[in-house]
């Protein structure tokens, strides 16, 4: 309402200065009459003239019977003793007579649009939040979830996350039933976790179950150029905090701001310190904050400063993980519940052939699903659409268009034959789920594996498996075509292989000669964006060497073996690449009977060309660089 008032004022002061303007220049002029110069004239002849007063050429009078009447002068010599001749009262004046209020309008002309231009700049600084005083106002922005929108339900495959959150809202829900045992909730949960996980989606669910206001803001909106907003801005945040009290204010993506202190270029009064500096006061400093729980959540908590970790401040982290298998098969059917499926549609199948999935992996394969039944003409989505997603995710959209010789092809189909066959004569590799010689993404041709289960540590002897199925591509050309003939089509072999080698030796201690030690960095990777595969500065030059010579024993000794089984199995190697020749792509069944002789019926659908962004890889494959395979991650 007093928004209202104001421009009603402003309004109202307009339409006076128009008004008084107005009369200024036209309100003497009320009841005149304006007449003609001949009129004028006659009338001066006839003695109806009383009297006339002369300003430069205008000329005002009045008439014997009280009418009043103005003209022009067109410069008539003889005027003025026409009018002596009638006795006509004569007066004279200046050539413009102005009223005293235009007078003192004018005066004041200058200083009233200084003030007009004055009133209006102050008053467009102060919109919309104070946008120009304002900087140190928190953007925290109270979020109203309408039943119906994200809760609980809505968030599968992190139970152990969401039960701890779900006591969080328990308790301002009904403090009583925890403070009767002397229990306090924590001043500060942290969700930590790999990107898609969950993190944004619990805290949006604890929103749409908590009957208390949720604050929403995001660490870098904390940090400006200006030296001191930042803190400004908390301080704010949590004096909205407090009046709202009980309430919940989460804090997205809490590095930006809660990075280790020192590091700044401002030596300790850089603007981020300050800001950090004013969060940890305002979560545990001499005033208290009860009733303001802080989340955040954050994916390098190996960054973040020690005293926004200890007790206190943030008192508990939630590990937000990879979801299993299990967790995969509810999420995706909290996903499906969503469409229209069909009746074939298996979610533990679809979840078994999904390891290392996060939430978001699996929402946007599902949404590929549902845009390829589209696309399709269909009204339901089923279990072929689904498949074909979760290969397009995996390996990339299909480039059927890309023009390939006959000879590039069928060397692209001995160099998968090769991966596929050292797989299925070793017993550690994993099952082999499809190979495909059709180019997809960045590949012209890969073989795919996929773990029977979930692994959580991997052994020696299985990352010795996926070495040589590694070297099975480049060993195949070589057979087939000769040394001469090799391809860079192994570059991502060859680089998938390094890595494997390089890991078992810096990291995991699997090297004889080095024994239990770890040769890489500082030892504080983050766990959740792998491991920079840098050798220590510490590490000595004799060292090194024996490094690098261990990481090459373990690829050479791969080769060997991958080496001695295409050897045996040649006739497999052949009947294998002729397959792919004839089908493009095969499942594992279809190649396990192809490489014991059987002959396959295959049905061909079309297939409709498309692109996609480009996605997750496989473990190996011909062409192109590929992202690690969940197996060995």
């Amino acid at each position: 309402m007093n928004r209202n008032y104001k421009n009603l004022s402003i309004w109202v002061a307009i339409g006076c200065f128009v008004f008084l303007l107005f009369q200024a220049f036209n309100g003497k002029k009320d009841n005149v009459t304006h007449i003609t110069y001949s009129d004028f004239l006659s009338d001066v002849d006839n003695g109806k003239v009383a009297s006339v007063m002369i300003r430069g050429l205008s000329i005002d009078g009045a008439t014997l019977d009280g009418r009043l009447f103005t003209t022009y002068d067109p410069r008539d010599p003889d005027l003025v003793k026409k009018l002596l001749d009638k006795n006509v009262k004569l007066m004279a004046g200046p050539y413009e007579e102005h009223s005293p209020l235009l007078h003192l309008f004018l005066s004041w002309l200058p200083l009233i649009i200084f003030g007009t231009i004055w009133f209006f700049a102050i008053r467009g600084m102060q919109a919309g939040g104070s946008r120009a005083l304002g900087f140190g106002k928190s953007k925290a922005k109270l979020l109203n979830e309408k039943p119906g929108n994200i809760t609980f339900e809505d968030v599968a495959g992190i139970d152990e996350a969401k039960a701890e959150l779900e006591e969080i809202v328990d308790f301002l829900k009904d403090p009583s039933k925890f403070r009767r045992l002397g229990g306090k909730i924590p001043r500060g949960v942290l969700l930590v976790g790999s990107p898609g996980t969950g993190k944004t989606l619990l805290a949006r669910a604890i929103a749409g179950e908590a009957d208390v206001p949720f604050f929403s803001i995001s660490g870098s909106e904390f940090v400006e150029m200006f030296v001191g907003v930042g803190a400004s801005r908390v301080r704010d945040m949590f004096e909205q905090g407090k009046k709202n009290a009980p309430c919940i204010i989460f804090i997205d993506e809490i590095d930006a701001v809660g990075r280790h202190r020192g590091l700044g270029l401002g030596g300790g009064n850089d603007e981020r310190e300050q800001t950090l500096n004013q969060l940890l006061v305002e979560m545990d400093g001499f005033e208290a904050n009860n009733g303001v729980i802080i989340i955040s959540a954050t994916n390098r908590p190996d960054v973040l400063d020690p005293a926004l970790l200890r007790p206190g401040r943030f008192d508990r982290q939630v590990i937000v993980p990879i979801p299993d298998l299990n967790g995969r098969e509810k999420i995706l059917k909290v996903h499906l519940k969503k469409l229209p499926q069909a009746a074939d549609v298996d979610t533990m199948v679809l979840a078994r052939g999904t390891p290392g999935f996060s939430g978001a992996d699996l929402a946007n394969m599902v949404n590929e699903g549902a845009l390829l039944a589209a696309r399709r003409g269909k009204r339901v989505v089923g279990m072929e659409e689904l498949e074909d997603a979760k290969d397009k995710v995996m390996m990339g959209a299909e480039r059927r268009s890309l023009g390939m010789t006959d000879e590039e092809k069928k060397l692209t189909a001995y160099h998968e034959a090769g991966h596929a066959i050292v797989a299925l004569n070793i017993q550690e590799s994993d099952p082999i789920h499809k190979a495909t010689i059709i180019p997809r993404g960045l590949a012209l041709g890969m073989v795919m594996r996929l773990p029977e289960q979930d692994r959580l540590s991997v052994s020696r002897i299985k990352l010795e498996a996926d070495l040589a199925v590694a070297t099975g591509g480049r060993i195949a050309e070589e057979m087939i075509f000769g040394a001469e003939k090799i391809t860079s089509g192994a570059s991502s072999d060859i680089n998938q292989a390094t890595k494997i080698a390089r890991r078992m030796v810096l990291e995991w201690g699997m090297s004889d000669r080095l024994g239990f030690l770890s040769y890489t960095g500082d030892g504080s990777q983050n766990i959740f964006l792998g491991h920079p595969e840098t050798v220590s500065k510490n590490v000595s030059s004799t060292t090194s060497k024996v490094i690098d010579e261990e990481i090459r024993a373990f690829v050479d000794r791969a080769y060997t073996r991958a080496r001695e089984i295409l050897g045996k199995n040649r006739e497999p190697l052949e009947l294998l690449a002729a397959g792919l020749l004839e089908h493009e792509t095969l499942s594992g069944e279809e190649i396990k009977k192809i490489v014991e002789g059987q002959k396959i019926e295959k049905q061909v659908r079309p297939q409709i060309v498309k692109t996609s962004k480009k996605s997750k890889m496989p473990s190996s494959g011909y062409g192109g660089k590929k992202k690690r395979s969940p197996a060995t991650g």
